[in-house]
């Protein structure tokens, strides 16, 4: 039974999330960010459970931005071991629940070693058909628009295409998420309230829930108190109520 009054029926396609707080919620315990990215591993697991169970189809996960590259040293070294350890941990589990696992962003920046468990994550669960967890690696919005605009033009310059013809169909099957819908919720934890470069074409009409949880304390019971939320708002996309 749920915590909340969800209706089952209308759970979003699409769960994108910007997880936040890793290190307040290890500053906050007199800990190393270094921790508090560690202790952001075992909600990923509980949400990753709670969407199987509630059927959502697609989860994104924020994982690791463009501008992250700027943080110090040893996080960026921890949070690439945290990626090849929880890959080589759970990706037996995740392909045995029928998780599809995905990502965005331009990979081949990553250590090779992550590079490596990815591709052998996408190849083992690549005809599953249940939650499909999408990672997003060194991805940030802009590069995603902009390698998309190249794309266009040099395809325009080809013959490929019109560009006379371009539309938004167009523009979003040259974006990283051309396979997956828009997402129906955004959801960022630990108080912040922006994308941070995060999926800006993809959220022109998504539902956003901000929440001062810290991204390790985020659990099952955050997850259905913003589906919730959001179940319970009137999405008009520019239109009128119904």
């Amino acid at each position: 039974m749920n915590s909340y009054d969800i209706n089952l029926e209308k759970v979003p396609t699409h769960i994108a999330i910007i997880m936040d707080g890793n290190g307040r919620w290890a500053k906050s315990r007199f800990l190393p960010r270094t921790a508090g990215h560690k202790a952001g591993v075992e909600a990923i697991r509980e949400v990753i459970k709670e969407c199987q169970r509630l059927e959502v189809k697609h989860l994104t996960l924020y994982a690791f931005s463009t501008e992250n590259w700027k943080r110090p040293k040893l996080e960026v070294d921890t949070l690439m071991t945290l990626l090849s350890t929880y890959l080589s941990k759970e990706i037996k589990e995740l392909h045995k629940n029928n998780v599809k696992v995905t990502a965005i962003g331009d990979i081949s920046k990553l250590p090779k070693n992550c590079i490596e468990q990815l591709n052998s994550a996408f190849e083992l669960t690549k005809d599953n058909t249940g939650v499909n967890l999408n990672l997003a690696l060194n991805y940030g919005s802009r590069d995603d628009i902009k390698n998309a605009i190249i794309d266009i033009l040099n395809d325009a310059k080809c013959g490929k295409i019109n560009i006379e013809e371009i539309n938004e169909n167009t523009i979003k099957n040259y974006l990283d998420t051309k396979s997956i819908p828009d997402p129906d919720l955004i959801i960022r934890t630990s108080g912040e309230q922006r994308l941070s470069n995060f999926l800006m074409w993809e959220a022109a009409y998504s539902e956003f829930y901000f929440t001062d949880i810290h991204w390790p304390d985020f659990n099952r019971k955050e997850l259905q108190k913003a589906i919730y939320v959001y179940q319970n708002r009137d999405r008009r996309f520019g239109g009128l109520s119904k």
